[in-house]
């Protein structure tokens, strides 16, 4: 059969099968908060404490076996709470990234959401498309990864009559089929989205998991420490084992994950709001590092679409018949922008044209598209392309300006009929984007398979300065920034040019569209693929933008950055308080020889302190306008001003404290009072370069900041949990924490305008 007689079902046929099987999807089973709490009981924390329990119970110490408990609960709890927000959120994402595929109905080609497919539909394939549902090839041939449901990556040859199934990935040919089975019923039985779901850590997780480690490293050495004190001075090792245990505990950033979690999916739920989805969260912390970006031109820099702007025939045929044998080389099923310019410039000059007996759709590999058309044999592509196959084509083309636009080659029986001159149209928020864009520290480069001239023309339009040059002359010795644009590139030449910028040490972000774009998308740490992107290019890429233009782009820049200043102030506070907490400790017991906190004061500590760290995820921050650069050797130097501020002043008010006849229960009640008061003040501290009288944070973090301060100053009071305290002992307290907060802010300012 001829393409010509595959015929695909009317609307109404459509919307009565709809009815009958229901929509392309399976529901996702909902998300089990039990069973994600039970896996929160299962990891390196929640296995410390559990043992810790077990040692309380069988020494009969059943209060502070209950606190155990408690830690135990709340970290799980929260976990699992938090798990379920950030769940919430990508689910809501992953719907509107579902694929879109070319259908006929009605006898028209038409795209639709892959949701809306039903059995008996024709769709047509091509290459980067993730098939939706099962179906049967009629027509032409496709290569398909099919390692989603083998596990095998070899591409597999399928032809005519064999079958395909919904999640796998065309990766070349192009073809005809008839939809199988939808939903439930197809082999996958899933619904098939575009989230990326095998993404890797990105820098700032990586960055994190490291200031774990050594948040870890610095408590065992000093719980080592404890108990080498502990054994010179023949203390009751079993009694302290449960503390110990519990420092440990404090130093693990229990609501690290949470925080994490939360800070990014506000900004993906903001984001998918502006029309900007994210496939892979790590998209959005990695955009604060950003410093070079690879703009795609179409679709970026210029509008998504061109016309023709002139046509020029070398043929001896009539200039109508050569017009008409070219849109016969257009693609009708997946029209890219240059096929629907061609088509409307025929359309203008009252040209029809019909369906080729023949066609074979443009890819990458050829670099252009063909059709048979009775006794002639139709290519369309790029002038560059074309020449090589008609030698002559060069002498012929003296009077084309390539300056002027994209040159469309058409050859007939391999002979240069004529060129088309397209423009493409400079978006109106280009320019100002582009210097915004530099404004911010970062490099744009400019990507086009335009030759070298036209691509300079675009680039000095919208404000782009230094060198366009060709492909071809781009090596490793190019100075990136001399640079304003690449011409002449294939969509293979991008993976090298990312994997040569990060090597050269750039954070890259990177703009595509189509299915050999992917492998450069999903090495670039921001890639970024626009609205007309093929199937696969979406789901490689970290962003999804819904609209055209450098704009998002912005929006993207500004969550990275939001992201990056919470877990900045998440950072700096989980050091200061870590390592203020284990050296207070270890300091007590040597001075003291009792640790000087009880053992259900730190636990409350800890679940009150993890509390208001989540909100920061909330927080109200300052977007920088340059690319940030994580250091943890410059984040540790920054949060030691302020735990070592912390150490001298609790230190000394605990000196102040034994001589002047406090008991062991109110200075464990006066320090545990003291660790928290400095714990809520030290991220007002470290989430501004301001003083921290002068910048209002959320108002989720004032909320549970007083909320902690006042129930905290409650059991102290009433001596519940631990031992009672006077009104003029928590006063006293209060003003300790205040003058030091003060006195500590201050050489803490300075060196933080010193670095910025």
């Amino acid at each position: 059969m001829t393409e010509k007689e595959f015929t695909g079902l009317t609307s109404a046929q459509a919307q009565e099968r709809l009815k009958k099987d229901g929509l392309n999807e399976v529901p996702e089973p909902k998300f089990n908060f039990f069973k994600e709490f039970l896996s929160k009981l299962l990891n390196l924390s929640a296995w410390i404490l559990e043992a810790a329990l077990i040692l309380e119970c069988i020494l009969g110490k059943w209060i502070q076996s209950s606190f155990i408990l408690l830690m135990l609960l709340f970290a799980a709890l929260n976990g699992a709470n938090q798990k379920r927000r950030s769940r919430k959120v990508l689910n809501s994402i992953s719907k509107e990234l579902t694929p879109t595929v070319s259908v006929m109905r009605d006898g028209k080609w038409q795209y639709i959401n892959s949701k809306e497919l039903v059995v008996g539909d024709l769709v047509s394939l091509k290459a980067g498309d993730i098939l939706a549902a099962d179906m049967k090839l009629v027509s032409g041939n496709v290569s398909v990864d099919e390692s989603s449901i083998t596990g095998e990556s070899k591409p597999i040859n399928k032809n005519d009559g064999n079958e395909l199934f919904a999640g796998t990935t065309v990766v070349s040919g192009s073809g005809l089929a008839y939809i199988t089975a939808t939903g439930a019923n197809s082999r996958a039985g899933k619904t098939i989205n575009l989230i990326n779901n095998s993404a890797s850590p990105g820098h700032l997780q990586q960055l994190l998991t490291k200031i774990i480690f050594a948040l870890c490293s610095i408590a065992l050495a000093l719980t080592v420490v404890v108990l080498i004190v502990a054994i010179i001075r023949k203390d009751n090792i079993l009694d302290l084992l449960p503390f110990l245990a519990m420092m440990f505990i404090a130093s693990i950033p229990v609501a690290m994950p949470s925080t994490f979690a939360v800070s990014n999916s506000v900004e993906a739920k903001k984001l998918s709001k502006d029309g900007i989805l994210t496939s892979d969260l790590t998209g959005i912390q990695d955009a604060a590092n950003l410093n070079l970006l690879l703009l795609d031109k179409t679709g970026t820099i210029t509008e998504n679409k061109t016309t023709v702007s002139s046509w020029t025939s070398f043929s001896s045929l009539s200039n109508n018949e050569v017009l008409k044998l070219a849109g016969e080389a257009t693609d009708k099923r997946n029209p890219s922008i240059i096929d629907t310019a061609i088509s409307d410039y025929l359309k203008s000059k009252n040209i029809t044209y019909s369906q080729p007996n023949n066609f074979v759709p443009f890819t990458s590999d050829t670099g252009y598209s063909m059709a048979e058309v009775d006794d002639y044999n139709v290519k369309l592509g790029s002038f560059k392309q074309l020449s090589k196959i008609d030698p002559n084509a060069q002498n012929e083309i003296s009077r084309i300006d390539f300056t002027a636009g994209r040159s469309v080659a058409v050859l007939i029986n391999d002979k240069l009929a004529g060129v088309f001159i397209l423009k493409d149209k400079i978006r109106p928020d280009s320019k100002k984007a582009l210097a915004e864009l530099k404004a911010r520290g970062i490099k744009p480069i400019m990507l086009t398979g335009d030759n070298q001239k036209t691509a300079a023309a675009v680039a000095k339009e919208v404000g782009l300065t230094g060198k366009v040059i060709s492909i071809h002359d781009f090596n490793e010795k190019t100075n990136v920034n001399d640079l304003a644009g690449i011409a002449d590139v294939l969509p293979e030449d991008k993976l090298n040019m990312v994997k040569l910028f990060q090597k050269e040490g750039y954070i890259v972000g990177m703009t595509g569209d189509g299915v050999n774009d992917a492998p450069a998308l999903k090495q670039a740490e921001v890639g970024i693929a626009v609205s007309n992107a093929a199937d696969v290019a979406k789901r490689s890429s970290k962003m999804v933008l819904l609209k055209d233009g450098l704009t998002p782009i912005l929006e993207i820049l500004d969550a990275g950055h939001r992201v990056y200043q919470r877990m900045t102030t998440w950072a700096l506070t989980k050091i200061a308080k870590t390592s203020e907490l284990t050296v207070i400790l270890t300091i007590g017991y040597i001075l003291f020889k009792y640790l000087p906190i009880s053992f259900n004061a730190m636990v409350l500590y800890s679940i009150l302190n993890s509390l208001v760290v989540i909100t920061i995820a909330t927080d109200n921050v300052k977007v920088s306008y340059k690319p940030e650069n994580w250091n943890i050797w410059k984040l540790t130097r920054t949060s030691l001003i302020i735990c070592v501020g912390w150490v001298v002043f609790g230190t000394v008010f605990l000196i102040w404290l034994s001589q002047h006849g406090y008991s062991a229960g109110q200075i464990s009640t006066m320090s545990y009072l003291y660790l928290v008061f400095t714990a809520l003040i030290t991220v007002p501290i470290t989430r501004t370069t301001k003083f921290f009288w002068q910048s209002k944070p959320s108002n989720w973090i004032i909320y549970v900041e007083l909320g902690d301060a006042i129930l905290s100053a409650a059991l102290a009071i009433l001596g519940w949990a631990m031992a009672p305290i006077s009104w003029a002992d928590l006063g006293l307290t209060i003003l300790i924490a205040l003058v030091a907060a003060i006195i500590v802010d201050i050489p803490y300012h300075f060196y933080i305008k010193k670095v910025n």
